[in-house]
């Protein structure tokens, strides 16, 4: 299933201007100088022992585990090039927004007398930064998924279904089954 949280995640990555080392030693060298060379961080960190670290900086053992490499890649993401992180959620805040593509099933709270008919609907919108800023702000604040997709629908809702506030103010938008969702900076 889709979510908005790894899709927010995988909209700020897509402004890394260098890709992350393939390797899982090299992999594994970045994450223990992120810990300041210390192992037994970084082995608590990916569920390994100290000693496994060391092999794997020393090259001794070069293909992990698939969920040991799918959890060593995801630790790497998560900290990689953290400035032009910083950059692109202050620039998707403050000026340039951010695109929405969603296909999903919305469900409606209307005035009496319009559908509140839940329906698959594909939207392609731009965010302005105002809720840009308050999605990036959840996420970096730890809010569960529940929490990102009411602020999509809140945001999706004023931009798209009430035009920015200009009609439909009693309409409530809930974001339901996500098909398919894409953020990008």
């Amino acid at each position: 299933m889709v979510t908005v949280g790894e899709e927010l995640d995988r909209a700020v990555q897509g402004a890394f201007t260098r890709p992350i080392p393939k390797s899982a030693g090299a992999q594994m060298r970045y994450l223990l100088k992120k810990h300041g060379g210390r192992t037994m961080p970084v082995a608590e960190l990916l569920g390994i022992s100290q000693r496994t670290v060391e092999r794997y900086v020393k090259n001794q053992i070069k293909q992990p585990r698939p969920e040991l490499a799918d959890r060593l890649e995801r630790e790497v993401r998560t900290r990689w090039q953290p400035q032009i992180r910083a950059k692109a959620k202050q620039a998707a805040a403050t000026t340039s927004g951010i695109m929405i593509d969603v296909q999903a099933r919305f469900g409606y709270t209307a005035a009496v007398g319009s559908t509140d008919q839940a329906r698959v609907r594909h939207l392609t919108l731009a965010l302005p930064p105002r809720h840009a800023a308050r999605l990036l702000q959840a996420q970096e604040a730890g809010v569960d998924e529940d929490d990102l997709r009411e602020l999509a629908a809140e945001a999706l809702g004023e931009v798209y279904f009430r035009d920015g506030g200009r009609r439909a103010h009693g309409l409530e938008v809930e974001l339901k089954d996500i098909v398919d969702l894409q953020f990008e900076l």
